[in-house]
């Protein structure tokens, strides 16, 4: 299934990291902060948007709508949201 977001939003797939503590033990999901990266799938044509496919991204806490496409989960984000671009 293909998704074109539209004006100032964009589509991206959040980054799941397994979280450790110091001494090795390994966070369940339920003890997790949600997670505040994720690569961009698409982005919509409006001016505020800054971001391209593959692109990752660092956005607000508690943002965005989840949506599900083919059994994977998304989140459609407005540029407002998105704080930043991280480079390697």
């Amino acid at each position: 299934m293909k998704f074109k977001p539209l004006g100032d939003r964009a589509l991206a797939k959040l980054i799941e990291r397994e979280e450790k503590t110091e001494s090795g033990i390994v966070l369940p999901d339920t003890a997790k902060e949600k997670p505040q990266t994720a690569e961009i799938i698409a982005a919509g044509d409006g001016d505020e948007v800054k971001v391209k496919a593959g692109d990752t991204i660092v956005f607000a806490k508690y943002s965005g709508t989840e949506i599900r496409l083919d059994n994977e989960e998304y989140l459609i984000l407005d540029a407002e949201d998105i704080l930043g671009v991280v480079e390697d």
